[in-house]
C-alpha cells in the first residue's frame, strides 16, 4: 500500500510547475494552467476510466498506512511556501501584464487544488489536528467559512433547494457562482448562530467561528499589505478569488441537476451515490486525491480518500473533472452534453 500512497504525490507536479511560473516571465508563467486544463484533460480522454474498487482486505491495509495521510499533510508547507514565493515574485511585476496574470492564475490553481481541495478532505476527519490543518489551508484562500457550510450545510442539504452548492437544472455557471458564494457565506453565519444559541451561548464573541475566521482572514490580508504592499495585495486577492471560483466550479459539475425526493414537508430522502456526479478517470483522481469519486463521498462523508468506491448506480461524467470544468465554462455546450445525459440517467432510475 505504500507504493499506492506514493502515487498521490502526482498531485504535487502542479506545485513544481507553479514554482517555475513564479521564476519565469511571459508565456511560460502559464505552464500550470496549460498542464491543469490542457495536458490532464487530454490524458483523461486517452486513458480509460477505472471502476476498480479495493477489496475489504486492501481497504484495511490502506487505512492502516499512515503515508496516505502524510501525503495530504505535505500540502500545508507546500501551499505556505508557494504563497510566500508568489508574493515575493509579484513585487516588481507591472499590473495586468501577461506575466502578472500568468502567476496570479497559477497561484489561484494552487489554492483551488492543493489548499481548498485538501482542506475539504481534512475537514471531514475526526482528529482535531487534521481539522486544524484544514482551516490553515482555507485561510490562504480567504474561504474559511467553507469549513462550516460544507460540513454542516452542504452534506445535510445536498440535492435540495436549501443547498447553495447544488447547481440547478439549466443554471449557468456564472449565475451559480454568485448564488453559491454569497448564499453559502450567509448560510455559514446562520449555522454558527444556531449552534451557539442551541448550546445556550451568545452568538457574539470568538466562540462564533465565523467571527474568529473573519478576524484570521482580515489579519492575513493586513499582513500581506504591511509586508508586500498594495499592488501585491491586489495580486493575492485575485488569486484567492480564482481559487474560490475553482472550488465552486467543482461544486457546479458535481451536483448539476441532481435532486433528492421529498418524503414529507420537512424531510428529504437521505443522500446516496445517485445524488452526485462521479468520475473514475484516473489522472484527475490522482491529482485531486479522489475527489472525483464524489458519489461515494456523499454516502459517507468521513470515508478517507484512499478507500472511496465506484458505484454502478451513480451518474457518470463523460470525462474527468478538469475537462468537465472547461465544458461548464461554455453553457450552451454544457447543456447540450449534460442535459440529455441527466435525463437519460433519471429515466433509468
Amino acid at each position: 500500500m505504500r507504493g499506492k500512497a506514493f502515487t498521490y504525490l502526482f498531485s504535487y507536479v502542479l506545485a513544481v510547475f507553479a514554482a517555475f511560473s513564479f521564476k519565469v516571465s511571459g508565456l511560460w508563467t502559464w505552464l500550470p494552467i496549460v498542464y491543469g486544463f490542457g495536458v490532464i484533460p487530454t490524458l483523461e480522454l486517452i486513458f480509460p476510466a477505472s471502476v476498480h474498487n479495493l477489496n475489504k482486505e486492501s481497504k484495511i491495509k490502506a487505512l492502516d498506512e499512515p503515508l496516505f495521510d502524510w501525503v495530504l499533510y505535505l500540502s500545508v508547507p507546500i501551499v505556505l511556501g508557494l504563497s510566500v514565493y508568489f508574493l515575493i515574485s509579484m513585487g516588481e511585476i507591472p499590473l495586468w501584464t501577461m506575466t502578472w496574470w500568468g502567476r496570479v492564475f497559477s497561484m489561484g490553481l494552487i489554492y483551488g487544488v492543493l489548499a481548498i481541495n485538501v482542506a475539504h478532505e481534512l475537514g471531514h476527519r475526526l482528529r482535531k489536528g487534521e481539522r486544524f490543518l484544514a482551516k490553515i489551508l482555507l485561510a490562504h484562500s480567504q474561504y474559511m467559512h467553507f469549513y462550516i457550510e460544507h460540513n454542516r450545510g452542504h452534506h445535510k442539504n445536498v440535492g435540495t433547494p436549501k443547498d447553495p452548492s447544488t447547481s440547478r437544472f439549466n443554471e449557468m455557471l456564472p449565475v451559480f457562482w454568485v448564488r453559491a458564494v454569497f448564499t453559502g457565506y450567509m448560510s455559514s453565519w446562520n449555522l454558527e448562530r444556531d449552534r451557539l444559541v442551541k448550546n445556550g451561548n451568545s452568538p457574539w464573541g470568538l466562540n462564533n467561528q465565523m467571527i474568529l475566521f473573519t478576524c484570521i482572514q482580515v489579519s492575513v490580508i493586513a499582513l500581506v499589505f504591511s509586508v508586500f504592499g498594495q499592488m501585491v495585495l491586489v495580486a493575492y486577492m485575485f488569486s484567492a478569488v480564482l481559487g474560490i471560483l475553482l472550488l465552486e466550479t467543482v461544486n457546479y459539475i458535481e451536483h448539476y441537476g441532481l435532486t433528492r425526493q421529498k418524503i414529507s414537508d420537512h424531510t428529504y430522502e437521505r443522500p446516496t451515490p445517485i445524488h452526485s456526479w462521479n468520475s473514475n478517470h484516473r489522472v484527475g483522481r490522482l491529482t485531486l486525491f479522489e475527489l472525483s469519486r464524489h458519489s461515494d463521498h456523499h454516502s459517507r462523508a468521513n470515508k478517507k480518500y484512499q478507500v472511496l468506491d465506484h458505484h454502478d448506480n451513480s451518474p457518470q461524467m463523460p470525462t474527468g473533472y478538469p475537462g468537465m470544468m472547461l465544458l461548464s465554462a461554455i453553457p450552451p455546450l454544457w447543456f447540450a452534453i449534460m442535459n440529455p445525459r441527466l435525463k437519460k440517467y433519471k429515466d433509468s432510475l
